[in-house]
């Protein structure tokens, strides 16, 4: 009534976990990737509400989109100035 598992059913165990471990770690990571880029989205956007909502006394406003929400949650403060410095060049 021993248990005799071989040496070489315990290593096919441990070489699936480990594989399991690098497939999950495979699939988690652009996720995150994923993940951090719609919460700058988000982010950015406000940022740009409101610099529309306190530029909107100046005359200063921005479309808000995709390219330039990501552009300012991406780049932050620079990316803002980005923005507006490439909308004072083009207008």
């Amino acid at each position: 009534m021993g248990l005799d598992i071989s040496l070489d059913i315990i290593l096919a165990y441990a070489l699936g976990l480990v594989l399991l471990y690098l497939i999950g770690w495979l699939l988690l990571v652009p996720l995150k990737l994923i993940l951090r880029f719609f919460i700058n989205a988000i982010l950015g956007g406000i940022a740009l509400w409101l610099l529309n909502l306190a530029g909107g006394l100046i005359g200063v406003t921005v479309a808000i989109n995709p390219v330039t929400a990501l552009t300012v949650g991406f780049l932050g403060i620079p990316g803002l100035l980005l923005i507006l410095l490439l909308q004072f060049i083009i207008l």
